[in-house]
């Protein structure tokens, strides 16, 4: 077992990849005021370190491409929250159906995992339609991809799943089936800290 690995098991990080990942989020913020520009990175840090595993979440959203960075603040839970914002959907996360009913109903050509799987193991959530509308307020994300958002039950109940991406300078939503999988489809994650 690599220390990679077996870090990723825990789902705690070492002291290294803690300091180096706080690093990337404290540049990221620094650079991005736009999307945070009432909050305060001592604040945010502060949350972080009471936090280890969500510190090891953003790690990987991080590792899998989402580039991860605060959009927000929920007063009402006390906690910030954090999207993906890579300008694409993460690249680490592509080629997945949505969830494990899709990928099981598939009789060949099966995608290693679905959206919601490993969304779950990263213990993260997808995004919702109205938060990934949210994240376009803030810049221009999915211009040649797209991402995978969260369904309602009575749609995915009748085999869909949705979708969403940024062409024209407007936000789509589409339908697919959900067990249908793209290389330019991921999807992008929320978490909450």
């Amino acid at each position: 077992m690599t220390k990679e690995t077996g870090t990723r098991n825990k789902k705690v990080l070492s002291l290294e990849e803690k300091e180096a990942l706080l690093n990337v989020l404290k540049a990221r913020f620094e650079k991005n005021k736009g999307r945070h520009e009432e909050l305060e990175w001592a604040e945010v840090v502060a949350k972080l370190e009471g936090n280890p595993g969500k510190l090891w979440s953003l790690n990987e959203m991080e590792r899998t491409g989402g580039e991860p960075d605060v959009v927000d603040y929920d007063q009402e839970k006390d906690a910030y929250i954090f999207y993906d914002c890579s300008k694409e959907s993460p690249k680490g996360r592509r080629s997945v159906c949505y969830d494990r009913a899709a990928l099981e109903s598939r009789k060949k050509y099966k995608p290693e995992t679905s959206a919601m799987e490993l969304a779950t193991s990263m213990g993260i959530d997808l995004l919702t339609e109205e938060q990934y509308r949210m994240l376009q307020e803030l810049g221009e994300f999915d211009l040649k991809t797209s991402s995978w958002v969260s369904t309602p039950e009575k749609v995915r109940e009748l085999g869909g799943a949705l979708f969403c991406d940024r062409r024209y300078n407007h936000v789509f939503l589409y339908h697919n089936g959900a067990e249908s999988y793209y290389k330019a489809r991921g999807f992008r994650g929320s978490l909450l800290v």
